[in-house]
């Protein structure tokens, strides 16, 4: 089982629209042995639901989201998985800090999956969460088609490749 984890700073708007469109598009693409959660990386929003805004995004595009509660990434529960998605530079730095130099879980910002050094746009300050979704989408769409061929960290790690 492959167990992957998107977190950003709060646990309501990114990560937790990565985890509804990751598991939506596994499921299309009829990919098993993959286990898709999110957390957060701060504690500003512990136990809160997504944001209203990521709901409406979500349901604008038929994606499939049950109600959950935010939850703060620790060291030992990141051990737990095998790759972290973060969205941006300052989730990156918190990964580093939270992860440090282990080799497990592999660590890296979820854009560079499409050879991008960009970060996933951020709603909250922004409210923009089409963007949101477009930057989810694009960085998920390629995660399926390297799982489709092989299911495995490396997959997610190789170097961008079309």
């Amino acid at each position: 089982m492959l167990k992957i984890l998107f977190v950003c700073h709060g646990n309501i708007c990114r990560s937790p629209m990565a985890e509804f469109v990751c598991r939506h598009f596994l499921k299309e693409a009829g990919i098993a042995g993959v286990e898709i959660e999110s957390a957060a990386l701060h504690t500003d929003e512990i136990g809160n639901d997504i944001h209203s805004g990521t709901r409406r995004e979500l349901r604008a595009h038929g994606i499939p989201f049950a109600p959950r509660a935010a939850w703060l990434l620790s060291p030992a529960s990141a051990a737990e998985y095998d790759v972290i998605f973060g969205m941006d530079d300052y989730n990156m730095a918190d990964l580093r800090r939270l992860v440090g130099r282990a080799k497990t879980p592999v660590y890296i910002k979820l854009l560079n999956l499409v050879g991008s050094t960009a970060s996933v746009a951020d709603p909250w300050y922004t409210g923009n969460f089409d963007e949101t979704y477009e930057d989810i989408v694009t960085a998920c769409r390629e995660m399926i088609r390297r799982l489709q061929k092989n299911v495995s960290v490396a997959s997610l790690t190789a170097p961008f490749t079309k």
